[in-house]
């Protein structure tokens, strides 16, 4: 079993930087595919960021201002966010691809962490 914890979000003044991060925990596996997802207030969950062992990418809407990388061992996934614009607020959910040798490929959502940008 993995356990994801998301920290990272707050409240912030246009034109600032967070950094999301979600950790995954447990046994015996191995993440290979990542996504950060947000959902802003009375709007659908949408697609922010992807990332691979491979490659990544992030949305249009974000591009150039957000960022998604891992640690070394692929336990920590971060969304590096700069210049951040109130269209940006909305709660923030990393999906965790993972494969076990005991139960094949899982998927996991993380809890999701609040960003909100004033002003």
């Amino acid at each position: 079993q993995v356990q994801l914890v998301e920290s990272g979000g707050g409240s912030v003044q246009a034109g600032g930087s967070l950094r999301l991060s979600c950790t995954a925990s447990g046994s015996d596996f191995r993440i290979n595919f990542v996504d950060w997802y947000r959902q802003a207030h009375g709007k659908q969950r949408e697609l922010v960021a992807s990332m691979t062992r491979d490659n990544a990418d992030v949305a249009d809407s974000v591009k150039g201002r957000c960022s998604i990388s891992t640690d070394n061992a692929w336990s920590t996934v971060y969304l590096q966010m700069d210049a951040l614009k109130p269209e940006d607020a909305a709660v923030y959910y990393c999906y965790v691809y993972v494969w076990t040798p005991s139960k094949g490929s899982q998927y996991y959502w993380g809890q999701g962490t609040q960003v909100t940008v004033s002003s």
